[in-house]
């Protein structure tokens, strides 16, 4: 079923989303809060960007020209009803494509920066999947892989160029691993927490093509308190958004 509501706590934008397959999470407004945006940036690449709410999040973050990419036809449809709803589409340019294929449209050093949300599990066919095809493609990486999005980001970033990623802590180590072999070097990383006393479930990753070795590890991300609410942190990246905004 369709749905329009607020985006989290952003007041000035609506997002649709069919609750049959999935609703966007909160991993969606952690990586835009989470990413370094500079002012002299020009072409942000948003990767696997479902319906939409990262570039649109971006949006009101920077003035750079957002392109977002999107390969399943009903998350692109509801994507682009998005961003025509928003008024958005002199902002954020949407591609239906397989991401792979971005190398048949653009030069090397493209974009200044680049964001992913990946499907989080290793896709095998004896894997037990959900029956909804929509939501194998977003959380397995049944057409794109880790490996394919470092080599892709290589290619599309500008030297010194950044990716921004949100993944499985306990991915961690091989992320590195593969970041590494395509030149991508760890730059900035801050662990996110559920709340106090667990484990951390979620890691904000920033990497620099080419950059130099030497990283900064951020102070840890508690997402709610002890009775399920949000933690102040949080609640001031959707009002923080919100007052800064470029639309």
């Amino acid at each position: 079923m369709e749905v329009l509501h607020d985006l989290v706590g952003f007041q000035n934008f609506k997002i649709f989303q069919n609750t049959d397959w999935f609703s966007f999470s909160l991993d969606s407004v952690l990586l835009p809060n989470f990413v370094t945006l500079n002012h002299n940036i020009d072409r942000v690449l948003d990767l696997g960007t479902g319906n939409a709410p990262i570039p649109m999040i971006l949006s009101l973050k920077t003035k750079a020209k957002i392109v977002a990419v999107e390969i399943q036809e009903d998350l692109y449809r509801l994507a682009q009803k998005n961003i025509d709803y928003n008024h958005l589409r002199d902002r954020i340019e949407l591609l239906h494509l397989d991401m792979k294929k971005l190398r048949d449209i653009y030069l090397p050093d493209t974009f200044d920066v680049i964001t992913c949300n990946p499907p989080y599990f290793k896709y095998h066919k004896t894997s037990h999947l959900n029956d909804d095809e929509h939501k194998v493609i977003a959380r397995h990486e049944k057409f794109i892989t880790l490996e394919d999005i470092f080599s892709l980001s290589f290619y599309l970033l500008k030297n010194q160029g950044v990716l921004g990623m949100v993944h499985r802590t306990d991915r961690l180590i091989e992320i590195i691993h593969l970041a590494n072999q395509y030149h991508l070097e760890v730059k900035r990383l801050r662990l996110v927490y559920p709340k106090e006393n667990t484990d951390s479930n979620l890691v904000l990753i920033e990497f620099r093509k080419n950059g130099r070795t030497g990283l900064k590890i951020l102070p840890p991300l508690y997402v709610h308190h002890s009775d399920g609410s949000y933690t102040d942190e949080v609640l001031n990246m959707f009002k923080e958004s919100e007052t800064n905004g470029s639309k």
